[in-house]
């Protein structure tokens, strides 16, 4: 209906280290789990990406998303785009700040199948730099593969120029994709700072011809 590409997140991880209920949105159900049979599920329904990540609290560990990937990418990888990586720790302290994600992290990501990596967007995680962001983009790139920069620590919801300043640091990166996230009004971030970032790294012009557009014409 929108003519755009579809991802779905998936998160490789035993158990939420959320208190709650299986209602609870932070507890980790059993469709969300970056498990095989899942990501076959969300293929045949016509996923175009599988995102492998983890939200806040769930525990998701890097190398669970390397042995996820091992386990999807030759089932699935000539089907959808698989993506990897987190944009905040994901309740693992010892991954938190610049060890959210790593160069090493990138191979073992791009060795098990992956095509494109996710990384925090530039001043959304405390420590994570321009500089460092850039440095990890231009390496995944060297690696043959895409990156997308994630805006994921409640800050899609903070004021236009704040959002401004997020997006020219993360094409100041390099990066191909770019991600908001969906803490504005529940389940999404604020419609008009999904213009602010449009405007920001492509102009009005481009923004407006991507909202006129039809898949009819």
């Amino acid at each position: 209906m929108t003519g755009r590409l579809v991802a779905v997140n998936l998160e490789p991880a035993e158990q939420s280290f959320s208190a709650g209920s299986d209602e609870d949105i932070w507890s980790l159900t059993n469709g969300r789990k970056a498990s095989l049979q899942n990501a076959k599920t969300a293929a045949a329904m016509g996923a175009d990406m599988l995102v492998l990540t983890g939200n806040p609290g769930i525990g998701v560990q890097n190398k669970a998303i390397t042995e996820s990937l091992a386990a999807i990418a030759p089932e699935l990888g000539d089907k959808v785009i698989l993506v990897a990586g987190k944009m905040h720790a994901s309740g693992i302290l010892s991954e938190a700040g610049r060890g959210i994600i790593t160069r090493e992290d990138i191979s073992e990501f791009a060795d098990a199948g992956a095509d494109v990596i996710l990384l925090p967007a530039p001043g959304t995680v405390p420590g994570v730099t321009m500089e460092y962001i850039r440095e990890l983009v231009s390496y995944a790139h060297s690696l043959g593969l895409l990156t997308l920069t994630a805006v994921g620590t409640s800050q899609e919801g903070a004021d236009q120029q704040t959002i401004r300043q997020i997006a020219l640091m993360c094409k100041m990166t390099g990066t191909d994709m770019h991600h908001l996230g969906d803490a504005g009004y529940i389940g999404m971030a604020l419609p008009e700072n999904i213009m602010a970032y449009s405007s920001a790294i492509k102009g009005i012009r481009h923004t407006y011809r991507r909202m006129a557009r039809s898949i009819n014409r």
